[in-house]
């Protein structure tokens, strides 16, 4: 019996363990058993044979081993009673080998199937299969080999292929990660599937997801599937699209560069109803949306990503028609409607479609359609909303950019005349002048229209001077354009001396354009060094300050080894030209250093021309700044760089000595440089500071600072502030002496505590002085600090308790200086080192020292003269500045801030306290900032609460007496009054911005302020209708200047505050009402003049209209009752307020 014989046999039930035997040799490679081979060997009868035995062990198998009984374990074998044993049925194991090598067997039977064969029990077979792999039994390897043998079906195109390719289709469509190879594979299966179909209708939400899978939209094949599945169904279709727009902001740049691929390839291949259906629920809906949609909607820009995708096909065959048929019902009336917005979005979409024409129609009427864009281009570049003109501006230049050489000559002409004559100097927009000169590139991106361009561009050259910032970055971009393209010189569109002028002054955003732009005029890098250096020299006599600005933002542009180079260029450039100085001098240098003396270096500049030498200086210096990070990379170029100036600083020193510009350039020069690489200049440098005369200006000390700081020498400086002070109040003591009267050795060096306290100033305002300042040794810090303590009290108590200037009252501003800098100077050592309260503490002494000892001065009498007085209030106002700092900087904690709302009671109850009411507000408005930023974790959290919650309740007592106070003293003094208002009013709107704002964690805050003001009006406005005698006497108020002093001031800053701490107040006056807390006439009448002042604005109608309706209310229910209450004198006054009150409540609600 043959090989293929005994294999057919073994095809069997009783002889499946025969069957396996041959399975496995199969999979062995080390068997010559191949089952390809032996079908192929096969008749045609042994392969229907086969297949027929093949059907009949697998149907004998499922019966034998049913799939429910897979998951039982195997039962054990039991003898008979004759001790013999009986066949038990297959356990699911051995069934599962088998129904595997059916499998095996019917995959290799596909190959082989030749034309004419008959294989219905193949198909048999196989369909049997199909069933099994949608049991929830069937393993995954089973299943597995399932799909695959009916995707090797699907794949030969044998009959009965849809059953058995929609399963494979299923399979791959529901897993994890869906399969795309086999799914586009397959994809004709679901062709058999109806969309209404139950299972249409299971696969619909699958398929759905395909589109959100950013595989399939990457894919080539997940891509031609979901180009597929728009030809499954025509609702599909909308489903589709319902998705895609909904997930469509959520969207990535690349993903909707996909979908609109997506969507081009889709219509590209749909005809009939379903290119149709495309077009009307897909293209020109999009068209619609990206009409419709508002500019500032997320969707927007996917939307005309899409559209874009296919206006840029326009080549492509039928794209052009079906464009202008799309576009047609649509964009011509969205360009004529009322809304900005809408034409706008329909103006870009016009000229990114532009020429929009159908391929069918004739040369005349093509023309003319061509025309009528055109004429409609031109009307858009005068829309009367700037937004559609700018949109119509970038549209006529993308336009000409791509349809230059299509476009008659005159069009042409008339259209760049209006864009250059009329749209650029739109004074009404800057937006409008920004977009054309934003637009001009991408004409410059056609180069047949630089020919045209280069004799209209030279007319817009003042637009570099424009006064809107963003057109003078869009005007020297396009400069950068230019010059990218060689469109035309740019220096001819606009001159060198106006973009240096521009350069000079304008703002970084800009200077860094211009200086992109000049670079290689003025910084040519192909060029030798002594190149760079002419043209240095030539920008600095051009401009000084232009030059300045170029070189600081020259790193940006090359290497830092490049800048080094330049550095040393003019290094020897100065050397030669000072040599060449210097020999002239000498009356034999003209023979000794003929070489040095016609260097070309010395050529290049005149030692006389010392303003032009002080600028290189000053370049070098901006130079090594803006590498200096870069040097700290690379210390041999540092190092090299550092010798190098080092040993030239010296000569410089001497032959510029009496240069004061060249003097500050070499001085912040040293300051580059270590200490040890000037030993000389290092340690001469202190005595030039005491050498300085008093009242010296900044310029002649702040480069001695700056390199006492730069190398680590600040503590002399603060050791000679200490000195001065200290001895300028001995000295100060000795004079009021009278009685000491003792010979005393005269000091050759004065004490000048005004310079000291100018050189603490300076270092303090500085950022990199403070921070070497404050990194000084601690007791010398303390030493400073105790020398202005002492300085600052001695000499202001002197003058405050002095009825008479005394005769060294001129020192007053240097102790009031001094008192300020020990303040600032306290702050900022807490703020760097602050650990536990003893700088807090001495801050805290301070303001205990103003309490006592400065404010029983602030009121002047007959033992205390105006002067004493003036200067108290300045130092009340000082004090209260200081603990304002504290708390702003984060510095202050709780026993602090106590202390501080101590000072501010204090203030507030003396008879001249209200002169600081806008420092004593300011500071309120820290405390009620700090109250917002308050966090404790844990255990500290409640006992912080209860701090918080103390200090906040402080804030609006204190704020409440300070009402108090502006009140009283607008009674008594109006005038004053109206003075002291007019100085409260920013730091009054502040605080209560402040206290809207904590409001949102602490609503009692704002109910207790807003609550004494609404308090204040409603007494003062009652008050003064109680005290009317004469029925003429009432009126209602048209603004708030008609309501009395302190209403009028209140409502004026509270209408003119953000609407939300406005509303703040209207909260406060609903709650009074809701809760009847108002229950007199005269009180309602109050609140009903409050109602028309804020009427008056024009805003806040539906709050108006609410606080109305209450009070309507109230009035039937109060009012009538007070006035059968009047007395008997003031009944008609009460009557005629009644009848005025509801006249006013009823023309608010019904006007």
């Amino acid at each position: 019996m043959s090989k293929r014989d005994v294999f057919i046999e073994s095809v069997c039930i009783s002889k499946t363990e025969e069957f396996i035997t041959f399975i496995k040799r199969h999979k062995d490679a080390s068997e010559p058993f191949d089952l390809s081979e032996l079908l192929q060997e096969m008749q045609k009868s042994q392969r229907q044979t086969l297949w027929a035995k093949l059907a009949k062990l697998l149907q004998d198998v499922m019966v034998a081993c049913p799939a429910d009984s897979w998951d039982a374990p195997p039962p054990a074998e039991q003898p008979d009673q004759n001790g013999m044993e009986v066949d038990t049925p297959l356990d699911s194991k051995h069934a599962i080998q088998v129904i595997q090598g059916v499998i095996d067997v019917a995959k290799a039977s596909v190959e082989t199937i030749e034309d004419g064969d008959t294989y219905t029990s193949l198909l048999d077979c196989a369909n049997m299969l199909n069933d099994v792999s949608f049991l929830p039994q069937a393993e995954v390897v089973l299943k597995g080999s399932i799909l695959q043998l009916c995707e090797c079906w699907w794949t030969k195109g044998l009959h009965g292929k849809e059953d058995l390719g929609l399963n494979v289709f299923q399979a791959s469509l529901t897993k994890q990660v869906p399969d795309i190879k086999k799914l586009w594979t397959v994809h004709e299966a679901l062709l058999s599937v109806p969309l209404d179909s139950e299972l249409g209708q299971e696969l619909t939400n699958q398929l759905l997801k395909c589109f959100l899978n950013v595989n399939f939209l990457k894919r080539d094949d997940g891509k031609r599937f979901l180009v597929f599945l728009f030809s499954w169904d025509l609702l599909f279709i909308r489903l589709i699209h319902k998705t895609v727009k909904n997930q469509l902001q959520y969207a990535r740049k690349t993903e909707v560069e996909h979908l609109a691929e997506m969507y081009f390839r889709a219509w590209n291949k749909a005809s009939g109803t379903f290119l149709e259906e495309i077009e009307s629920t897909c293209i020109q809906d999009f068209m619609q949306h990206g009409i419709q949609l508002y500019r500032n909607s997320p969707v927007l820009p996917k939307v005309r990503q899409i559209l874009n995708y296919f206006h840029k096909q326009k080549l492509r065959q039928g794209v052009d028609a079906m464009l202008y048929r799309l576009y047609r019902p649509i964009l011509w009336r969205a360009l004529k409607v009322p809304n900005g917005e809408v034409r706008a979005n329909a103006t870009l979409l016009f000229a990114e479609a532009f020429p929009l024409n159908d391929p069918d129609m004739d040369v005349a009427a093509a023309d003319e359609a061509l025309q009528r864009q055109l004429d409609t281009l031109v009307s858009l570049l005068d829309d009367q909303q700037p937004m559609v003109r700018s949109t119509a501006v970038l549209g006529t230049c993308a336009v000409l950019g791509k349809c230059w050489q299509f476009i008659p000559n005159n069009i042409i002409g008339d259209l760049l005349k209006k864009l250059v004559q009329q749209l650029a100097q739109d004074t009404s927009s800057p937006d409008v002048r920004c977009a054309v000169f934003m637009s001009m590139s991408v004409i410059l991106d056609n180069n047949l229209t630089h020919s045209v361009m280069e004799n209209i561009l030279p007319l817009l050259k003042l637009s570099l001077h424009d006064t809107s910032e963003k057109v003078r970055v869009a005007f020297v971009d396009l400069l950068l354009k230019i010059k990218a393209v060689r469109a035309a010189k740019f220096w001819k569109v606009c001159s060198m001396e106006h973009l240096l002028a521009r350069l000079e002054r304008d703002s970084p955003s800009v200077s860094k354009r211009i200086v992109d732009l000049l670079f290689s005029s003025f910084f040519p890098v192909n060029q030798p060094v002594s190149a760079w250096v002419e043209r240095c020299i030539t920008l600095v006599q051009m401009n000084p300050r232009a030059a300045r600005k170029f070189y600081y933002f020259a790193h940006m542009y090359t290497t830092h080894n490049n800048l080094g180079k330049l550095m040393l260029g003019i290094r020897m450039c100065l050397n030669s030209s000072i040599r060449k100085a210097l020999n002239e001098e000498a009356e034999d240098g003209a023979s000794a250093n003929k070489e040095n003396s016609t260097s070309e270096e010395g050529d290049m500049l005149s030692a006389s021309d010392r303003a032009t030498m002080a600028r290189l200086l000053e370049l070098v210096v901006i130079l090594w700044r803006s590498i200096r990070k870069s040097l700290d990379g690379n210390k041999d170029i540092r190092d090299y760089l550092t010798s190098k100036f080092a040993s030239a600083l010296p000569e410089y020193m001497r032959f510029f000595q009496d240069d004061h510009d060249c003097t500050i350039a070499l001085m912040q020069m040293a300051s580059l440089l270590p200490a040890a690489a000037l030993p000389t200049l290092s340690c001469g440098v202190l005595s030039r500071l005491k050498k300085l005369e008093v009242g010296s200006s900044v310029s002649l000390y702040s480069q001695i600072l700056d390199c006492m700081c730069s190398w680590g020498r600040a503590s002399h400086v603060l050791e000679v502030v200490t000195d001065w002070l200290t001895e300028a109040l001995e000295k100060a003591a000795d004079k009021e002496d009278s009685t000491a009267r003792r010979v005393r050795i005269q000091d050759s060096s004065e004490a000048k505590p005004d310079l000291g306290l100018n050189f603490l100033d300076y270092l303090l305002t500085n950022p990199p002085t403070r921070e070497a300042t404050l990194n000084v040794d601690p007791d010398k810090l303390k030493q400073l600090l105790k020398a202005l303590r002492d300085f600052s009290r001695t000499e202001l108590y002197s003058c405050v308790n002095a009825f008479e200037p005394p005769a060294r009252a001129k020192t007053t501003e240097t102790a009031v200086k001094a008192f300020m800098l020990h303040s600032r100077l306290l702050i900022h050592l807490h703020n760097k080192h602050g650990q536990g309260r003893e700088l807090l503490e001495e801050l805290e002494q301070s303001a205990i020292w103003v309490k006592e000892s400065i404010m029983p001065f602030l009121v002047p009498s007959d033992t205390i003269s105006t002067q004493q007085a003036k200067l108290a209030h300045r130092l009340v106002e000082t004090c209260v500045t200081m603990l304002r700092d504290v708390i702003t900087v984060g510095a202050g904690d709780m026993e602090f801030k106590g202390q501080a709302l101590r000072v501010c009671a204090v203030v507030l109850c003396s008879e001249k306290g209200y002169l600081c009411m806008a420092a004593l507000l300011s500071l309120l408005s820290s405390l009620a900032k700090d109250c917002m930023s308050q966090n404790a974790p844990g255990q500290e959290e409640e006992r912080r609460e209860k701090e918080v919650r103390s200090l906040v309740d402080a804030v609006a007592n204190i704020f409440h007496k300070s009402l108090q106070v502006v009140s009283l003293k607008l009674r008594q003094e109006p005038e004053e009054g109206k003075e002291v208002c007019a100085s409260i009013r920013l730091a009054l709107m502040d605080f209560l911005g402040v206290m809207q704002q904590l409001a949102s964690v602490r609503s009692e805050a704002l109910n207790d302020v807003f609550s004494s003001l609404f308090a204040g009006v409603l007494v003062e406005i009652s008050h003064a209708l109680f005290k009317v005698s004469h029925v003429e006497q009432l009126s209602t108020p048209e603004s708030s200047s008609d309501l009395p002093p302190l209403s009028s001031y209140i409502m004026d800053v509270l209408l003119k505050c953000p609407p939300a701490v406005t509303r703040s107040l209207f909260t406060v006056v609903q709650q009074s009402l809701d809760t009847n807390q108002i229950d007199n006439l005269h009180a309602l009448a109050a609140v009903t003049h409050i109602l028309l002042v804020v009427r008056q604005t024009g805003q806040f109608k539906a709050d108006v209209k609410n606080m109305t309706v209450s009070v309507k209310r109230l009035m039937d229910t109060y009012a009538s009752d007070c006035v059968e209450a009047a007395e008997e004198g003031d009944k008609e006054i009460t009557r005629t307020l009644y009848t005025a009150t509801i006249k006013t409540v009823d023309e608010i609600l019904m006007p």
